[in-house]
């Protein structure tokens, strides 16, 4: 069944299925993470879902463009009758196809931003709803691609941001720089002080120097289960 959720964001809404995926706080600290994106700048999400990242950055960082690539059909529609409802269809373009079927124009792309599946195929528990199976593993590209094309694209020193498994950190890493992605600032996200960080933000710079930036940890939740004064402000920020 379909919804409208308020973002609570610039009066900005989104259209979500309850029985699919919807979106985590994962993606809405990625938006927060790229706030360093240039105003005007032509900016792609890959795997883009139900536009969530789009939609948050058309507020938080003014882009003159914004591509979302999303191979369901059904999710890429639900994106699209967002898009109308937050009446950003003259910057906001959802194009439905596998990532690595992209007809844009390469070292086009100012900044790229993107939530992509954190799991290969035969680790963890597998979901039976193929909506959340396509958004949680790598059925149909694998991490690689989403490296290779995110580099074909972006402009020289243009911006990637990811949120990813901090338990695959290496690897992201390794891949980023046989595509050229420097890893430029780095964040390490907890769900509280006692836990391992399970997710980390990483900003890379295509064709960048090796310095690089560990920014403060994330801590999500209070040991009360109460969210902290940080992710308070994230989600309140006007």
């Amino acid at each position: 069944m379909e919804r409208i959720d308020d973002l609570n964001y610039e009066g900005l809404k989104i259209i979500q299925n309850t029985e699919g995926f919807c979106f985590g706080v994962d993606s809405v600290l990625l938006t927060e993470f790229a706030r360093d994106i240039k105003k005007n700048s032509v900016v792609l999400d890959l795997g883009s879902g139900t536009g969530i990242l789009g939609i948050l950055l058309s507020k938080k960082v003014q882009p003159s463009k914004i591509y979302g690539v999303e191979i369901q059909k059904e999710v890429a529609e639900m994106a699209q009758k967002s898009i109308k409802l937050n009446s950003l269809e003259r910057i906001f373009e959802i194009i439905n196809d596998d990532i690595k079927n992209i007809n844009l124009q390469n070292n086009s792309i100012d900044a790229i931003v993107t939530n992509p599946p954190y799991k290969k195929i035969g680790t963890g528990i597998r979901s039976k709803e193929s909506k959340q199976l396509v958004s949680r593993y790598e059925t149909t590209a694998t991490l690689d691609d989403w490296l290779k094309i995110s580099s074909k694209l972006l402009k020289d020193n243009g911006s990637f941001y990811i949120v990813y498994r901090t338990d695959r950190l290496t690897e992201l890493i390794e891949n980023m720089r046989k595509y050229k992605l420097e890893a430029k600032r780095i964040r390490f996200v907890y769900s509280n002080i006692e836990k391992q960080s399970n997710l980390v933000l990483i900003k890379a710079v295509k064709g960048a120097g090796t310095f690089v930036k560990i920014e403060k940890p994330l801590i999500i939740y209070n040991l009360d289960g109460s969210y902290t004064d940080e992710i308070i402000k994230i989600y309140k920020t006007k």
